[in-house]
This record gives C-alpha cells, sequence and structure tokens, in this order.
C-alpha cells in the first residue's frame, strides 16, 4: 500500500519549531504554513480551514500543530466514510503531546507513536483496542493482510468485554496476537492462515509467509502472467493476500510483467543473479538442463521462490507453467521482503531548482526522500539542506559530469534508488540527456534493467523571468555560449538565427574566466537585428544567497557584469521596461493590444 502524503500544518510561530522536527522525521513529508505567520513553508496557505479541507479531501494525511479544534471544526463536515479518511494528528505546540483524532487505525496510531518517539513526547491512543489490548487487529503488522476487516470489530469488542476468542495459528509466527483473551476457545475467532477460506465468526489474518517465484519470455503480457499465478494459487488454495514478495532472476527486473504482478499484489519485487539461483538446485523438484543453457541456473521461478524463502523455505507449489510463463511458491515462518535478494535499481535524474526549497518540486521532494542515494555537484547537495539527512551521498566535481551520471548508473544498477541531483531542470543543460546518451550508446545490461526517471524543476530561464517580470511570455529560446562541448561556429549560427527570428533569448553559460569573447559576439550579431535599448535582464544566484536581478540594455551589455552564475535574458524587439511599485521590470507583449484597439 502507498502510503499517502503528509502534510505538516503550522499556523503559528509557537509550533514552527516543532512542525520542522516533525518534517524531518517523516520522509515526504511537506510543511505547510499560515502565510505572514510561517515564513520559507514549503506550501504557503491563507484560509486554514478551506486549505485543510481541500488536503483532506485529497487523501492527504494531516498533521497540524496546533488546537485540536481548529482540526475539527475545519473537517467536520467532511466526515463521512472513516474507512476511506486519511490519518489526522493533532500535536501541542511544544511536542510533549501527539493525539490522533481521526484514521487510528489506519496509520495515524503507528503515525502517532512515530512521532512521539521523534519529539520525546506522549502519543494520547485513544482507540480501545490499542489502550486496553494493546494491538490492533485490524491494522496488523507490516506485509500482514485482513481478509475480513469487518470481523475485526465484533472480536475486538468480544475481547474489551472479557469474552473468550479462540485463535488459530496455521501458518506464520503470531507472536503480536497477545491479547488477554485469546486462547483454545470462544464463539468468535482469529484465524492466522495462508490458505484463501472465508469464516463467518472469526477474523482472517495473512501472515506474509509465501514467496512468489516466477520467470516468463522476454514481452510476456502481464494479463497472461497474471492468470498463470492466480489460476496457480487457487488450485493450491493458498490465498494472495499471503505472498510477501514476487521474485525471479535479475535478468527479469526490467520485465514489465513481473512488475505488474508485483504492483498487483501490491508486494516488493526482489531479484536474484543466476548463482544465487543456481545454489538452490539441489532443492529444486523441476530442475531443467533447457533452463540452464538460457540462464545460468537449473529453475528460475523455483529457484527464486526458494531463495527468497530462505533455507528453512520449502516449496509447497512447484512450477506451473503456461505458454510464456512460469510460477512456483515457497513457504516459509516469515519472510521479509526488503531482505531478500535485491531491488530493481532506480535512477531519478531530479531538477531542484534554483535551491531554495520553496522552488523546488514537492515530486522532487518526495523522490529525494524516498532515495537511499544522492549523486551530485557538491554544491547542490549543499543546497538540498536537511533533506540529505539519512542518506548516502556521493559529491562531484564540477566539470565531471560524465563521472557522476555513470555512478549514478552504477548504484541504481546495485538495486539501489539513486537520485542524481542537477541544479535548474535536469532537461536543460543538465544531465538528463547525458545519461540517456550514456543508455543509447554503451547498451550496458546493467544499466537497461533499471528504471530510470526524470523529474523536473524551476529553471534559471524561468527563475529569471519571474523576477523580472514577464519577458517570455511570447517566443523565446535558450542558447549556452559554453564552447566546450559544441563549437562555437554552431553557436555563432544559432546566435544569428534567433537574432534575425526576433526571438527572447536566455544566454546560458555566457563567460568565464577563459571565455570572455563570445558575449560580446553575441551583443554585436543582436544590435544588427533589435534596437540598442532593447531590455536585458542580469540575474545572478538565483533563490540562493546574495541573488541580484538587474535589469540593464542591449547596449550597455558588458562582458565585465557577468558571470557564470549569471543567467543573460535578452529581449525581442518588442519587449518594453516599465517602473512599477519602485522598481523595474521588463516584459514582451503578445498582441493583446491589437484586439483592445
Amino acid at each position: 500500500m502507498t502510503p499517502s502524503p503528509i502534510a505538516v500544518i503550522a499556523v503559528s510561530e509557537a509550533g514552527l519549531a516543532t512542525a520542522r522536527r516533525i518534517v524531518a522525521a517523516l520522509p515526504g513529508a511537506r510543511l505547510h504554513g499560515l502565510a505572514g505567520r510561517i515564513a520559507d513553508a514549503d506550501v504557503p496557505f491563507t484560509d486554514t480551514r478551506s486549505h485543510l479541507a481541500a488536503l483532506f479531501a485529497q487523501g492527504t494525511a494531516l498533521v497540524g500543530v496546533c488546537a485540536a479544534g481548529i482540526l475539527i471544526r475545519a473537517l467536520a463536515p467532511l466526515l463521512a466514510d472513516k474507512t476511506a479518511e486519511p490519518p489526522v494528528l493533532a500535536v501541542s505546540p511544544d511536542g510533549a503531546a501527539v493525539v490522533p483524532l481521526l484514521g487510528g487505525h489506519h496509520g495515524a496510531n503507528r503515525l502517532a507513536q512515530t512521532l512521539a518517539r521523534a519529539l520525546d513526547g506522549q502519543a494520547a491512543l485513544t482507540t480501545a483496542g490499542d489502550v486496553a489490548l494493546g494491538l490492533a487487529l485490524d491494522e496488523p503488522p507490516q506485509g500482514w493482510r485482513v481478509a475480513n476487516p469487518d470481523a475485526a470489530k465484533p472480536v475486538a469488542a468480544a475481547l474489551l468485554a472479557g469474552e473468550p476468542v479462540r485463535l488459530e495459528v496455521e501458518a506464520g509466527q503470531a507472536d503480536w496476537l497477545n491479547a488477554p483473551g485469546l486462547g483454545e476457545s470462544g464463539a468468535l475467532g482469529v484465524r492466522v492462515t495462508d490458505h484463501a477460506v472465508m469464516g463467518d465468526d472469526e477474523l482472517i489474518l495473512h501472515p506474509p509467509v509465501l514467496a512468489l517465484g516466477v520467470g516468463c519470455e522476454r514481452g510476456c503480457d502481464a494479463a497472461e502472467l497474471s492468470a498463470l499465478v492466480h489460476g496457480a494459487l487457487d488450485e493450491a488454495g493458498l490465498s494472495a493476500e499471503a505472498v510477501a514478495v514476487v521474485a525471479s532472476l535479475d535478468l527479469k527486473a526490467d520485465e514489465t510483467a513481473v512488475q505488474a504482478l508485483a504492483a498487483e499484489l501490491g508486494v516488493p519485487a526482489r531479484f536474484f543473479t543466476p548463482a544465487e539461483l543456481e545454489a538452490q538446485a539441489p532443492r529444486l523438484a523441476t530442475p531443467s538442463e533447457v533452463v540452464f543453457r538460457e540462464t545460468g541456473c537449473h529453475g528460475v521461478a523455483e529457484g527464486a521462490a526458494l531463495a527468497a524463502a530462505g533455507p528453512e523455505g520449502a516449496l509447497v507449489l512447484p512450477k506451473t507453467k503456461s505458454a510464456r510463463a512460469t510460477c512456483a511458491v515457497a513457504k516459509a515462518a516469515a519472510i521479509d521482503a526488503a531482505a531478500v535478494g535485491r531491488a530493481r535499481g532506480r535512477l531519478f535524474v531530479v531538477g531542484i531548482g534554483p535551491g531554495t526549497e520553496g522552488w523546488r518540486t514537492p515530486e522532487v521532494s518526495r523522490i529525494i526522500a524516498a532515495c537511499t542515494d544522492l549523486v551530485g555537484y557538491g554544491l547542490y547537495l549543499d543546497l538540498l539542506g536537511e533533506a540529505c539527512r539519512g542518506k548516502i551521498r556521493h559529491d562531484g566535481t564540477m566539470g565531471a559530469e560524465e563521472a557522476r551520471a555513470r555512478q549514478a548508473l552504477d548504484l541504481a544498477a546495485e538495486g539501489r534508488s539513486v537520485a542524481l541531483v542537477c541544479s535548474g531542470d535536469a532537461g536543460i543543460y543538465a544531465l538528463a540527456t547525458l545519461v540517456f546518451e550514456l543508455l543509447d550508446v554503451e547498451n550496458n545490461p546493467a544499466w537497461n534493467r533499471i528504471e530510470v526517471m526524470v523529474a523536473p524543476g524551476i529553471s534559471a530561464l524561468q527563475a529569471a523571468a519571474a523576477r523580472a517580470g514577464a519577458p517570455i511570455n511570447h517566443d523565446f529560446c535558450t542558447i549556452s555560449l559554453s564552447n566546450l562541448l559544441t563549437p562555437w561556429a554552431v553557436i555563432e549560427r544559432r546566435v544569428a538565427a534567433a537574432a534575425e527570428g526576433d526571438f527572447v533569448i536566455a544566454f546560458y553559460n555566457p563567460v568565464s574566466q577563459r571565455r570572455r569573447d563570445q558575449l560580446p559576439a553575441a551583443r554585436a550579431a543582436l544590435l544588427r537585428h533589435r534596437p540598442a535599448e532593447t531590455p536585458v535582464v542580469l540575474a545572478r544566484n538565483l533563490g540562493r544567497e546574495g541573488e541580484s536581478v538587474r535589469i540593464t540594455t542591449l547596449e550597455a551589455l558588458s562582458a565585465d557584469d557577468v558571470d557564470m552564475l549569471t543567467l543573460v535574458l535578452v529581449g525581442n524587439s518588442e519587449s518594453r521596461a516599465l517602473r512599477h511599485g519602485g522598481r523595474d521590470w521588463i516584459y514582451t507583449p503578445r498582441g493583446y493590444a491589437s484586439k483592445w484597439s
């Protein structure tokens, strides 16, 4: 199950420090602050009640560092289905009290206990089962599933009333089911089983004890593999909800059918090398020389199931197959999916914007929070601040872009979740294109199995335009004046074409200590096509300490006023400068004036 996004609500300065501690303790959490009272919030808001209501309706978990009454009054009109409502907690401004208000058995109680530990406070649990019994039958430990949640309430009520409830453990380790009253007899019961059963008078709990091994041909249809698995489980009488992990050969890590099956079952997909699967050969029920010649192991489905179940596990469902897929099931007393094999590696190429947290997208913040490793130029990683806590940092140097991209790909190939951190937008003069070029040119089998995703950020172009007004509201282009990778003759042609086409132009990498002539040459080319008074924005260190934004003219533009941290944004022949609110702005008309006339 994917956890709900978490919004930490701060409405006063008194609770801000506690709110920030909560954000630091909860990966992916975002600070939502009341505008005018909370500075530098990830998400500012102006109307507390409507903001809380909107978040709640979206399924966002709410942690309010405020009086419980604020949350209650805002959310009361929305309460309808307690099985679908996200967790809502109230935390005292000093962090001493953490009170789950809604969703106690849907994550709020567990979240409260996590926060109480992080804040050195007290979780004020009020749900009867948690208080009197020390457990919540409808919120079992990680990996367990409840087949019939409606049965939890009468069973818990019987235990609270002192009535005996029978406990039948057919599979797994159920040490956590230790409430007084659970025993060998009772009108109602709790059954822990890996079988697909129905119980009118008992709560059915499925422990994570089954390892599902699968194999398939390249490009196998996901529906075929799913049908094979469910048919095999049904025939064996086993419940899909007792499956702890989908396991296979590492060559199948990028196989759509395998990943789709794991997502369908709501469990991790884990992978093993041929050598690791071959180590299971003496335990296989149906070893195959054909499979060995093709893969380096005598059995993929059975081998993966046994490897995931561990040395104490045993096959309970030998290999069964369809036209293009195979599956097998092994059983163990308990299976920790995160501890077996390795996950499919993931590489996220992310843009963090200019650096300030307020200009970092929520998607990028969630990715960084979920990753194990961060690769990037040291300055960019420093800009992440607290977001780096608990991550393995791989600091690189300026100019070593290829080395950073290769390192990120290699780490992801080891099964890690890696963020390759770029300033601005990852796809604009950054490392996204280098990653795909390496994948394309080298065709590295280990790299080919990883999952790759690009997450956008606010570019220097967008940031500069916003600071200056609206200069890119019409056609524009970007040109890098660095000839380290692109011949100067090519850059000259592009500048000339953009000048003739009357584009607003953003010049990246305008000058360096050794490159002083390119910007004056570009200026000269532009002056042949647009007025000398054309407005120019010089934006430096955007979103960082020492930010400066200055408006000059094309005629006055000088390389002496620019460095590598500066973006030069040149208006077109229609761009205009104006003074408003005590400062200078520029904008580029789109032609609305013709409509007015």
